[in-house]
C-alpha cells in the first residue's frame, strides 16, 4: 500500500491507495458469494459433508445401473441370506437382495427428502416475504396461521394421511412440505423485517415500487443466504420424517420401500443376528442426514458475515 500526501494539505489525513496488481488491471473487490463460498470451503465437515451426500446421490441413483438387482419378485430361496460375493450386504426376509434394496430405499427417501424441502421453503417464503413486508393486520394473520400450524401434532396428521390417500412418493413430500414450512416463513419474515427499513429498499418505495416488485427484486434476493441455509435443514428433517412413518409400518409399500421401512422389517430379525438388515441403513441413515447438517452449518456461518472468520 502506499501512502500519499495531498500537497500543501499537511493537516489532512494520508489517504491509502491500493496498488494495481500486474498487468494495468486494479484490483477487484470479491463479491459476496465468492466470499462465501471460500469460507465454506474452509470449513472442513462442509467440504466432508458435501462429499458424503454426493456419495449417497451417486449410490442411489447410479449404483442400480452398475450393481443390478431384482427388487420386483421375490425369492424365499435367498430369505435372510448372509453376505457373500453374489450378495455384498446379503438379503432379506423376502430375498432381495440388501445392497440393492438399500439403493432403492435411498432413492426414495432422497427424492421426498428435497420434493419435501422445495414445498416447505416456496410457500415458506412467500408468506414470510409478504408477511414481513406487510407489517400490521396481515402480518398478525399470517404470524398466527403460522402458530395454529405449529401446534398441530405433524406426526400424526401425516400418519392419518398416508393411510387415508395411501402413501406415495409424491403425497409423503407434499404432505411433508406442508406442515414444515413455519419456520423458513419466521426466518424469511425476519430478515424481510431487518432488509425492508434499508436505503435501498426506501427509495425503490419512494419510485413508486409495487409490493410485488420489492419482493421479487430486493427482499427475496437479499434473504436468499437465509433460504439457502434452511434448505439442508429442511432436507434433513424430511429424510427423518420418513423413516419414522416407514419405521412406524405407515410408508411406502411394495414395490417401493424407503430406509423406514428397512429398519422396521429388519428390527423382528435382530435378535436372529442377521445385522446386515439392520446396521447397515442405519448407517446411511445417519451419515446423510449428518452431511446435511454439516453442510446447513457451514452455509450459515458462510453467508452470515457476522460469523465469518476474520
Amino acid at each position: 500500500m502506499a501512502r500519499i500526501n495531498p500537497a500543501g494539505s499537511g493537516s489532512l489525513p494520508p489517504l491509502d491507495v491500493q496498488r494495481a496488481p500486474e498487468g494495468g488491471e486494479v484490483g477487484a473487490i470479491q463479491s459476496g458469494w465468492r466470499l462465501a463460498l471460500r469460507e465454506f470451503m474452509s470449513n472442513r465437515l462442509a467440504v466432508i459433508g458435501f462429499g458424503i451426500l454426493v456419495f449417497f446421490v451417486l449410490f442411489c441413483f447410479v449404483g442400480p445401473l452398475i450393481y443390478h438387482t431384482d427388487q420386483i419378485d421375490t425369492n424365499d430361496a435367498l430369505a435372510n441370506l448372509p453376505p457373500s460375493a453374489a450378495h455384498l450386504l446379503g438379503a432379506d426376509g423376502q430375498g432381495f437382495d440388501e445392497l440393492g434394496r438399500i439403493m432403492k430405499g435411498g432413492q426414495a427417501a432422497l427424492e421426498i427428502g428435497f420434493f419435501a424441502a422445495f414445498v416447505a421453503i416456496v410457500i415458506g417464503t412467500l408468506l414470510g416475504a409478504v408477511s414481513g413486508l406487510a407489517g400490521g393486520i396481515i402480518d398478525s394473520t399470517l404470524m398466527r396461521v403460522v402458530d395454529v400450524f405449529l401446534s398441530v401434532p405433524f406426526l400424526f396428521v401425516v400418519l392419518i394421511l398416508a393411510v387415508k390417500y395411501g402413501a406415495t412418493v409424491l403425497s409423503l413430500s407434499l404432505v411433508i412440505g406442508a406442515f414444515s414450512w413455519q419456520v423458513p416463513a419466521r426466518l424469511v419474515r425476519g430478515e424481510v423485517l431487518t432488509i425492508r427499513e434499508r436505503d435501498f429498499v426506501l427509495a425503490a418505495r419512494t419510485a413508486g415500487a409495487g409490493r410485488w416488485w420489492l419482493i421479487s427484486r430486493h427482499l427475496l434476493p437479499n434473504a436468499v443466504g437465509v433460504v439457502i441455509v434452511n434448505v439442508t435443514f429442511q432436507v434433513a428433517d424430511a429424510i427423518l420424517a420418513v423413516s419414522y412413518i416407514g419405521f412406524l409400518g405407515f410408508g411406502l409399500h411394495y414395490p417401493n420401500v424407503d430406509w423406514g421401512d428397512q429398519l422396521s422389517t429388519g428390527i423382528g430379525f435382530l435378535e436372529d443376528g442377521y445385522w446386515w438388515l439392520i446396521y447397515p441403513v442405519g448407517v446411511c441413515i445417519v451419515l446423510t442426514v449428518m452431511a446435511l447438517n454439516f453442510i446447513g452449518d457451514a452455509l450459515r456461518d458462510a453467508t452470515d458475515v457476522r460469523l465469518r472468520r476474520r
